[in-house]
């Protein structure tokens, strides 16, 4: 029975999953069936229809929206810690907070008076009223489609995501401790 446009539940209960008896070589993968297409074609996915409507909502590119909430959340943050907690290229968070500034959103301020020492950002009185607004909006579309999922679903979905980025971080790091 072909599967309808708007069925949820994921690949048909007869399609055989090709990542069960997997060998170490992922000899029977096709490039469709790697983990990392499946979750950046999500992920793109998600971040369109998602993500863009309600950044798009309050004027914000959605690099603009992962840095006014990653400074939100931290209160003050040095320019590298911003980097490495929105996991994004340096420039790219370099572009998103010069806006943000030129907008009026976020205050970058000089580590001990100089650039070179780097910048630390902090969210300006007008870019904590945005946020507040923008927060509810993100929160009710994120919920929205978590929701999709039953609690069963999400909780196994939830360990998996982040045992997964346990295990790029051991890679990335074999000294770091998870």
């Amino acid at each position: 029975m072909p599967r309808r446009k708007n069925d949820l539940s994921g690949p048909h209960p007869t399609d055989p999953c090709p990542w069960t008896g997997i060998d170490e070589n992922g000899t029977d993968l096709s490039v469709d069936d790697f983990i990392t297409t499946l979750v950046v074609r999500t992920a793109n996915s998600l971040r369109r229809v998602v993500t863009l409507p309600y950044s798009e909502q309050f004027g914000l590119t959605m690099a603009e929206w992962r840095m006014l909430s990653v400074v939100a959340e931290a209160d003050s943050l040095p320019f590298s810690d911003l980097v490495k907690r929105s996991e994004t290229d340096k420039s790219l968070v370099s572009r998103a907070l010069r806006l943000l500034e030129t907008r009026g959103l976020v205050e970058l301020e000089a580590v001990d008076g100089s650039p070179r020492r780097g910048l630390t950002c902090r969210l300006s009185p007008a870019g904590r009223t945005l946020y507040r607004r923008a927060m509810p909006v993100a929160q009710r579309a994120q919920a929205a489609m978590i929701r999709v999922l039953d609690e069963e679903e999400r909780r196994v979905l939830y360990r998996t995501l982040h045992k997964l980025r346990r295990a790029c971080r051991d890679e990335e790091d074999p000294e770091q401790e998870a």
